[in-house]
């Protein structure tokens, strides 16, 4: 399954048949065999998808480290995340148990991008029915972070309690406050702390 992750592979046949075209090198990858796609298959069914999450995480991890020095047009020192969802369709037949509507079926992606990279951050996934304002409850915040949202995130209770975990978090002294500099929209002042 790296072999497939890592050459872009799409379906268990197209690894099949990318194995098949190297035959007279499967020796070296460790195969002994011809690989078919129930051999695959019935390997995906009994491996644990938790092994797959986990090496993902690790991952992300390190390419958020890589890309923590990278510029964006804009200056900033904290960290910019961009949180949204989509919703993926899916065959009613093929998932029962994703029913969205009542001839079709789908689950939705939340994500947070790390936009110094962009590197998700945070992926949830829900069943197709699940409010977009679902995923503050689960979310882990970065006290000092901007986050970008549209208006399906909009639910005051949920950023008032997000808010409050952040200011236990992050407790200072304010010293002064100071004038947004002009040309900055939705800005109308600077806090100045101690930390």
């Amino acid at each position: 399954m790296a072999f497939a992750q890592l050459t872009f592979r799409e379906s268990l046949r197209d690894i099949e048949d990318c194995l098949a075209a190297r035959s007279d090198q499967l020796y070296h990858l460790g195969f002994r065999s011809r690989v078919c796609r129930s051999t695959l298959a019935d390997a995906n069914e009994v491996r644990d998808w938790r092994i797959y999450a986990d090496l993902a995480a690790l991952l992300i991890k390190k390419a958020r480290r890589l890309y923590s020095g990278q510029d964006m047009d804009v200056e900033l020192q904290q960290s910019v995340y961009a949180l949204d969802s989509t919703t993926i369709d899916l065959c009613l037949n093929l998932f029962p148990w994703a029913r969205f509507r009542s001839t079709k079926a789908a689950i939705k992606l939340h994500t947070l991008l790390d936009l110094r990279g962009p590197i998700p951050s945070f992926i949830a996934i829900t069943d197709g029915r699940c409010h977009d304002v679902n995923a503050l409850d689960v979310l882990m915040v970065e006290p000092g972070a901007f986050y970008i949202m549209d208006r399906g995130y909009l639910d005051f209770s949920r950023l008032h309690t997000l808010h409050q975990e952040v200011l236990q978090l992050c407790r200072y002294p304010v010293i002064g406050w100071q004038d947004a500099p002009p040309g900055i929209f939705g800005l109308w002042s600077i806090q100045v702390a101690t930390i």
